[in-house]
């Protein structure tokens, strides 16, 4: 009798109770994760600390020279680079993130209907304005300056 009394009244009172604590989301909940973060810091930090500490230090003309790989250096490594190098780098990245905005409305075209095509008829607009921009000005030219 008590073990039917226990499974019917006292087992579905516990797994609702169990329920209930674990959805209340509450600062207590990070508590490990931040002790977590805290032992790798604290770890991180002695092993770099340690290295230091204990390892050797003997540091001898070989040991101060630079490592080019085994090839002998010939020259200054710091050559100027041109700066359409950097405008081309910058571009590309500036687009490629343009066209992740694609996406949302390639997965909900038909939910956006004409006012979604519209949007992206006018972002698309504004990409090409840019893009025909840069190439007015000569920013994908590599010949000449």
């Amino acid at each position: 009798m008590w073990l039917s009394y226990f499974c019917r009244i006292k087992i579905p009172i516990l797994i609702y109770t169990f329920l209930q604590v674990q959805t209340v989301n509450s600062t207590s909940n990070y508590l490990p994760i931040g002790i977590q973060f805290i032992f790798a810091a604290a770890l991180l930090s002695l092993m770099i600390y340690g290295t230091n500490v204990l390892g050797p230090k003997r540091k001898t003309s070989d040991k101060l020279e630079n490592f080019e790989g085994g090839i002998e250096i010939q020259g200054n490594a710091r050559k100027p680079i041109a700066v359409k190098y950097f405008l081309v780098a910058i571009l590309f990245v500036l687009f490629d993130v343009e066209v992740i905005f694609f996406y949302p409305y390639a997965v909900n075209f038909r939910e956006l209907g004409w006012q979604g095509f519209g949007a992206i008829c006018m972002f698309v607009a504004f990409f090409l304005c840019g893009f025909i921009y840069i190439i007015k000005k000569g920013g994908l030219n590599w010949e000449g300056d």
